[in-house]
């Protein structure tokens, strides 16, 4: 992805910048929700419009959205030295629109590349990073000054580019967990995911280890081989695709000592798919929703038939995802796999969550009903992120800012500690 985007993007460098964000903001109104673009033009300095046409934006942006998905928010913006990152939220992955201005006002480097994290002064921990095969994942590590504990918490996020603090809107679930952890003497690694800051790794011949097993596992060998952290205890918690590949993760290493599934789904993605369409447009009665609806039917049809294969079109596939990566979760059964995992689980869920539901919390209760070992609990009023709400759940709600429940934080905290 990276390297398409590098492709359709132009940048000048500059001498002198504005302090205008605000200006940032209605450009990007304009150009990416209004999609005005003689408007959107205006905004240039002749230095730019000596570079591009307006017919040549509005085909890059066109070419952009097709790789992107829509524009939905501007998540967060900073400030660097006069260039300003609109960390920005596109329906396949979040990235920075970067602009800077002249003194006049006026747009004179505007280009979108990959998130770039500010150290904040209110977020704990320092910057850390870990190579795993050949990619420099960067992210957060989190060391109790005092009352240590000596335990450990690894992250593994949830479908999709992700970044270390799992960020949706204003909400940051990760953060929200590691920081709490933190406060009550457990230490915490959080990262990039690959798909997230190195999208150019992942390729049509990609599978769900390379997108999430891999990584995990080699960020728990180096804490483990690392002497400053050799004596820890690592508990890995796993969220949603996380917690549905934590079980994999866990047979394939004996150095973790605890596994947590937030929101862990334990039924095929493609029936995942297919329910929340189902959830999501059901109420919908439009020509545009009916299409949506009944293309991805006849998707996840063909890659139950015969005819799906390891050449077949990603564009014939559920969410025109390549067909290797179907191939490799149509091969992993999670239900089998934790059987067969011998140390402690806790598996919690939201009973308002309707991406993974209790459907799925049920099949791992009923297949480790007679594992010791196991632990379930369930919260009435959480959603998919483990935060509070009222009604019937749906996306708009992950857009409203609150924080994962201290009930879920509390619950993770004595499994850790106990014996």
């Amino acid at each position: 992805m990276k390297q398409n985007i590098s492709i359709l993007v132009f940048f000048l460098s500059l001498l002198s910048f504005s302090q205008n964000k605000e200006i940032g903001s209605a450009f990007i109104q304009t150009l990416l929700v209004e999609k005005n673009y003689e408007k959107a033009y205006s905004h240039f300095d002749e230095t730019i419009k000596g570079q591009i046409s307006m017919p040549m934006l509005e085909q890059t942006i066109n070419q952009l959205e097709s790789q992107l998905g829509k524009f939905k928010s501007v998540i967060e913006v900073n400030d660097n030295d006069g260039v300003y990152y609109y960390y920005s939220e596109f329906e396949k992955m979040k990235l920075d629109v970067k602009i800077a201005f002249r003194d006049s006002d006026k747009i004179a480097g505007f280009f979108f590349a990959p998130h770039k994290h500010f150290d904040k002064g209110n977020s704990l921990g320092k910057e850390y990073s870990i190579t795993s095969n050949g990619i420099e994942l960067k992210g957060t590590l989190l060391i109790p000054d005092e009352n240590n504990l000596k335990k450990m918490v690894i992250l593994i996020h949830g479908s999709g580019p992700q970044d270390r603090d799992e960020t949706i809107g204003e909400n940051k679930p990760f953060k929200d967990i590691a920081e709490s952890l933190y406060h009550k003497g457990i230490a915490s690694y959080r990262f990039d995911k690959r798909t997230y800051s190195n999208p150019e790794s992942f390729t049509d011949k990609s599978t769900i280890d390379d997108e999430v097993a891999v990584d995990a596992l080699n960020i728990i060998a180096f804490f483990k081989n690392n002497p400053d952290f050799k004596s820890y205890e690592i508990t890995v918690i796993g969220h949603s695709l996380g917690g549905y590949m934590l079980p994999r993760i866990a047979n394939k290493t004996t150095q973790i000592s605890k596994i947590v599934l937030l929101a862990g789904n334990a039924r095929s993605l493609d029936l995942l798919i297919s329910e929340q369409y189902d959830y999501l447009y059901g109420s919908d009665s439009s020509e545009e929703a009916k299409k949506e609806v009944a293309k991805v039917k006849e998707q996840i049809s063909y890659l139950n038939s015969a005819a799906f294969n390891s050449e077949s079109p990603k564009e014939k596939l559920p969410l025109n995802i390549p067909a290797a990566y179907w191939k490799s979760l149509l091969v992993y059964k999670p239900l089998t796999e934790i059987q067969k995992v011998k140390t402690p689980i806790l598996i919690l869920q939201g009973e308002r969550d309707y991406q993974v539901t209790m459907t799925d919390f049920n099949l791992w209760k009923k297949t480790l009903q007679k594992n010791k070992k196991a632990k379930f609990i369930s919260y009435p009023s959480l959603n998919h992120l483990f935060m509070s709400g009222t009604g019937k759940p749906n996306p708009e709600e992950y857009t409203v800012k609150s924080n994962v429940s201290t009930d879920v934080i509390n619950d993770i905290f004595n499994f850790i500690v106990s014996k």
